[in-house]
């Protein structure tokens, strides 16, 4: 029994017994009455008076509760208008990302390849690796743009749930992913994976950030083995995408979903730190968990849990 169960319960049997023995007493007075007996008429008003103050007492306890109710109601109803607000400002920031960002970016990397181009012949090898720095930081520059703008989608997006077909769903990532695979060595080992309820967008975005992330990671591998299975329990679902590749020390697992948190060096892989925070996102907005293990240049597999009763959160 909790802490405050226990409170709960002591207070209400510090109610009961008073109550209980006043109850009694005003019983035994009848019972006495029927036969023509009673108390004594100020130990029975004493009673009486006893019982009333209780009563008294609890219902100001009552209505003080409804008070307090009331109130945190109302800071409630504060703090949601609050988040409200937050959300529009991050709706209009990640406009300003998306547009006023993008067109010095481009304007960047256009001129810079101009410059490439056009005065290729009076550009000595130094010149050159400086200006393929400055396009390829662009490039860098504008994926990052694109993953706050999915980071931000993961967490405003409406959800349109439906039952999901998840083997599909993981056969058409890897469809997609095949172009970038074709000329390694990569066993893809699909098992079992019950259907789910979710938003298919969103749950298309968790597998495809995880099957991505194992195929970055076992590049370092001669032969990529990629596992996607799923254990079926009594309130939810369990799924999982495990792999051979570089793994991760678990003395930083509390890293690992951070925002903008490399587990390696941008010169090991390229990434920008902000897939395995989307997975986080939208399984929680599902109602699920997510976690990781692994170990270094043993691979790492990464879990998530989908109720089958939703509640968003």
């Amino acid at each position: 029994m909790s802490v405050i169960s226990k409170s709960i319960w002591g207070r209400k049997r510090t109610w009961f017994a008073p109550i209980f023995l006043a109850a009694i007493l005003i019983f035994i007075q009848l019972f006495y009455q029927r036969f023509g007996a009673s108390f004594s008429e100020g130990y029975f008003q004493l009673v009486m008076i006893m019982f009333i103050v209780i009563i008294v007492a609890f219902l100001g306890e009552r209505i003080e509760k409804v008070r307090i109710l009331n109130e945190l109601n109302e800071n409630l109803k504060k703090e949601s208008e609050k988040l409200e607000d937050a959300n529009k400002e991050l709706e209009a920031f990640a406009y300003s990302v998306s547009h006023d960002l993008r067109v010095p970016l481009r304007a960047i990397d256009g001129f810079s390849r101009i410059i490439m181009e056009d005065y290729e012949d009076q550009l000595d090898d130094e010149g050159k690796r400086l200006l393929n720095i400055i396009r390829e930081n662009t490039k860098k520059m504008g994926q990052l743009i694109d993953d706050i703008l999915l980071l931000s989608r993961a967490s405003r997006q409406e959800m349109k749930m439906s039952q999901l077909d998840m083997e599909s769903l993981v056969m058409d990532i890897f469809e997609e992913l095949k172009p970038s695979i074709e000329y390694r060595d990569v066993q893809l080992e699909i098992k079992p994976l019950p259907h789910a309820m979710g938003d298919r967008t969103l749950i298309y975005q968790v597998f495809s950030n995880l099957i991505s992330n194992s195929v970055k990671f076992t590049r370092i591998k001669e032969k990529a083995i990629i596992e996607i299975g799923a254990e079926k329990g009594k309130d939810e679902n369990t799924y999982y995408v495990k792999d051979n590749g570089a793994g991760f020390n678990m003395k930083y697992v509390n890293k690992l979903f951070g925002l903008f948190q490399r587990l390696h060096g941008s010169d090991e892989f390229e990434g920008t730190g902000v897939g395995l925070s989307i997975v986080q996102r939208i399984v929680r907005r599902h109602g699920g968990r997510v976690w990781g293990e692994g170990e270094v240049n043993k691979g790492a597999t990464i879990y998530f849990t989908l109720p089958h009763k939703m509640e968003e959160h």
